[in-house]
C-alpha cells in the first residue's frame, strides 16, 4: 500500500507492493476491476447504525497529529477525527474529485472566493464544526492558520511543504526563521503567536484569506492533504508529531481517539460535540472503531475471507499479490481493485553513500543499476501485470504530463551494466547494502528478485531488515542514515498528493528539486541534486498554462532519468478487501483504503 508519505508513500502499509508509499493524499484514477470494481458500490439504501468496525492491520500511523501525517494509513487514521479544508469524498466513481469539508463552499471568482487574477482566494468555513474541548467550542479560522504554520515547525515538518513551501506570500520567510528555533513546546508556540505568514491570515472566525505569489488553479485539491486541517491551540503544550501530542488528539470530526498504544492498537468512539448536519462528507454508522496494528497481512485476509467476527476492514494492510488471481477467478464481490496514481514501489539509489570509495555518487555505477535490474521480473513476483503496469518513468500514466511521451533509457542489459561499472572503476563488481522490510509479502520477493539480478551484473547485495514502523521515520527519513551509508539501495513508494491539473508537482518537488526536497521537509531520501533538473522543475512550477507546465515537467522527467536517479518499477492496482457483513466499502486513492466513515455492518455481525 501507498503509505506516503507519502506521501511517504509516503504511511505504511504492505500490499503487493515492494514499499510503502509516501502520500499525504494520492489522487489518481477511480476505475478498477474485480469484485465490486474500481471503488466499491455506494450501498447506503438499507444502512443500519451501530455496532464496532474492527480493521486489521501490521503497522501504525506516521504520526498522530493532523498537520504533519503524510503517509496514506495517516490519512487513513485521520478521516476519523480530523478535518482538512477539502477532501476526497466516499462517492463511487468520484473518490478523486475534491469537496468541501471545514471549507463551506468552492472558491471561484463568481461567488468572490478567487480574485481575477488567482492571486488572493478566500474561504469561508462551514457552520457547525466544533472542537470536542471541554467546554466545546467551534473550530475558527484562526485554528486553520495555526495547522499551516505548524508544518514546518523545526521538530518534525511536515513532509510535502516542498509543494506549497514558494507558493504562499511570506510562507518561505516564516519557515526559515522557524528552522533556527529550539525544538521544544514553548520556544515553537511562542515563535507562532510572535510571527506570521503574510499570505495565510485569519480576516475574522469564518473567514481565511490566501494570498499567492502565482495562480494555482489546482489550489483546493492540494489543500485536501493534511496540512491544511485546523489546529486547537491545546497542541502548543506539545512538541509537534510526538506521542505526548498524539495521546491528547482533539476532535473536529465524527470520531475521536478514545486510546492509542503505538504500534499495538488505536481505538475510536463517536465524537459528542460532531453534527452531521456540519460534515456532507462522513456518515459515521457504526459506534466505535477498534484497531488491531499487530495482524500480519497473510492473518488480516484469512480473517476477513473466513468471517471472523472480529475482522471486517484492512488498516494498511492489503490482499497478498498471490491472492488476487483466485479471488478474481472466483469473482469474489468483496474485492476491490482501484487504480492509483502511484509508483510504488521504486528503487531508491543512495546517492550520498560513502560506501566503495561513494561509488552510489558517480553516474556510470547508476546507470549500471537501471541496466542490471529487470523490471518484468520485479512485476512478475508483485502479481504480474493484471496488477502493475510497468513505469520506466518518473510520471505515471494516470497523471496528466504522464499520458503521453512514454519512453524507456535503459532496457535490461546485465552485459552493459558490467561494462558501466568497469568504466566507473569498479571492474570486479561491488557490494551494496539494500535496506527493506521482511514482514511484506511484497518487499521479500522483490528483493529476492533484484538481488539475483544484480549479481548477474557482478553486484552482490547485503539484505539490511527494518520493522514496517521504522522504515521511514527511522531510516529514510533521516539524511544522517544515507550519508553514513547504513544502506546504498532500498524502495519506497509515492503517490500523487492530489488528482488532476499540477499533480506532477507533487511527484518532481518533494522528490527530485534538490535540497529543498531532503528530507525531513521532503522526501528525497537518495539526496539526488541535480541543477538542470531543479532547473526545469522551477520552470514547470513557474509556467502560466498548464500545457507548458506540463511540457517542463515531461523534460524534468527525462533530466531525472538520465541521472539515474532512482530506478522506477511500477503503476500498481490496488487490491482491497472487506468482510461480507461490511456494506457501502468505498476505495479512496488517497487512502489507499476503504472510508471507514462511511461503511456499514449488518445488524447481527456488529462485532464487539
Amino acid at each position: 500500500m501507498i503509505w506516503k508519505k507519502g506521501r511517504r508513500v509516503a504511511g505504511v502499509g504492505t500490499v503487493c507492493a515492494l514499499a510503502l508509499v509516501a502520500s499525504a493524499c494520492g489522487g489518481g484514477g477511480s476505475g478498477g476491476s474485480g469484485g465490486n470494481g474500481g471503488t466499491g458500490t455506494n450501498d447506503t439504501a438499507n444502512a443500519v447504525k451501530g455496532g464496532t468496525l474492527n480493521m486489521l492491520g501490521s503497522s501504525d500511523v506516521d504520526y498522530m497529529d493532523p498537520n504533519l501525517s503524510y503517509y496514506t494509513i495517516g490519512t487513513l487514521n485521520l478521516r476519523m477525527w480530523s478535518r482538512s479544508l477539502f477532501t476526497n469524498p466516499a462517492k463511487a466513481g468520484a473518490t478523486t474529485s475534491t469537496v468541501p469539508d471545514l471549507a463551506a463552499e468552492m472558491p471561484s471568482t463568481s461567488n468572490g472566493g478567487v480574485s481575477k487574477d488567482g492571486l488572493t482566494w478566500t474561504i469561508k468555513l462551514r457552520d457547525g464544526i466544533q472542537w470536542n474541548t471541554k467546554p466545546v467550542r467551534p473550530v475558527v479560522a484562526a485554528d486553520v492558520v495555526r495547522g499551516i504554520q505548524r508544518t514546518c515547525n523545526p521538530a518534525q515538518p511536515f513532509g510535502g511543504t516542498p509543494d506549497f513551501d514558494t507558493l504562499f506570500v511570506g510562507y518561505k520567510t516564516f519557515c526559515d526563521g522557524f528552522a533556527h528555533v529550539p525544538q521544544n513546546p514553548k520556544a515553537i508556540a511562542g515563535y507562532m503567536d510572535s510571527h506570521s505568514i503574510a499570505g495565510v491570515t485569519a480576516k475574522d472566525d469564518k473567514t481565511l484569506v490566501f494570498k499567492l505569489t502565482r495562480p494555482a488553479a489546482y489550489l483546493p485539491a492540494m489543500m485536501s492533504m493534511s496540512a491544511f486541517s485546523a489546529a486547537p491551540v491545546e497542541y502548543n503544550k506539545y512538541l509537534p508529531g510526538s506521542t505526548a501530542l498524539g495521546k491528547h488528539t482533539i476532535s473536529d470530526g465524527p470520531y475521536q481517539v478514545q486510546s492509542w498504544n503505538p504500534t499495538k492498537s488505536i481505538t475510536y468512539v463517536r465524537n459528542p460535540a460532531w453534527k452531521a448536519s456540519s460534515d456532507p462528507v462522513r456518515k459515521a454508522y457504526v459506534d466505535k472503531i477498534v484497531v488491531d496494528e499487530t495482524v500480519t497481512q497473510e492473518s488480516t485476509q484469512q480473517q476477513l475471507e473466513t468471517g471472523s467476527p472480529n475482522a471486517d476492514l484492512e488498516f494498511g494492510n492489503s490482499v497478498q499479490a498471490s491472492r488476487v488471481p483466485q479471488l478474481l477467478a472466483t469473482k469474489d464481490p468483496n474485492l476491490v481493485i482501484g487504480d492509483t496514481a502511484a509508483s510504488n514501489p521504486y528503487i531508491l539509489f543512495n546517492n550520498a553513500s560513502p560506501n566503495n570509495k561513494g561509488a552510489m555518487s558517480k553516474l556510470k555505477v547508476r546507470q549500471a543499476l537501471e541496466y542490471a535490474i529487470n523490471r518484468d521480473n520485479i512485476v512478475q513476483v508483485l502479481g504480474g501485470k493484471q496488477l502493475n503496469n510497468p513505469l520506466s518513468r518518473v510520471i505515471p500514466k494516470s497523471l496528466p504530463a504522464g499520458q503521453s511521451g512514454s519512453f524507456d533509457l535503459y532496457k535490461y542489459d546485465p552485459a552493459k551494466a558490467k561494462k558501466l561499472l568497469a568504466e566507473a572503476g569498479y571492474p570486479n563488481g561491488l557490494k551494496l547494502k539494500f535496506l527493506y522490510r521482511p514482514s511484506s509479502e511484497g518487499s521479500n520477493k522483490s528483493f529476492q528478485t533484484i538481488k539475483q539480478d544484480l549479481t548477474k551484473a557482478g553486484i552482490q547485495i547485503q539484505g539490511v531488515t527494518s520493522p514496517d514502523a521504522d522504515f521511514y521515520t527511522k531510516y529514510l527519513q533521516v539524511p544522517s542514515v544515507a550519508k553514513r551509508g547504513v544502506w546504498d539501495l532500498s524502495s519506497a513508494g509515492w503517490s500523487a498528493d492530489w488528482s488532476g491539473v499540477g499533480s506532477e508537482l507533487s511527484y518532481f518537488k518533494p522528490l527530485f528539486s534538490g535540497k529543498p526536497s531532503f528530507p525531513p521537509l521532503g522526501s528525497n531520501f537518495g539526496l539526488y541534486d541535480s541543477p538542470k533538473a531543479n532547473q526545469l522543475i522551477d520552470q514547470a512550477v513557474a509556467a502560466k498554462t498548464a500545457d507548458q507546465s506540463q511540457a517542463l515537467f515531461q523534460k524534468a522527467d527525462m533530466q531525472v532519468m538520465k541521472d539515474a536517479a532512482f530506478f522506477p518499477v511500477t503503476n500498481p492496482r490496488e487490491p482491497h478487501y472487506h468482510a461480507s457483513q461490511v456494506h457501502n466499502a468505498i476505495y479512496i486513492t488517497s487512502m489507499q483504503g476503504f472510508d471507514p466513515t462511511n461503511v456499514w455492518i449488518d445488524k447481527n455481525k456488529q462485532g464487539g
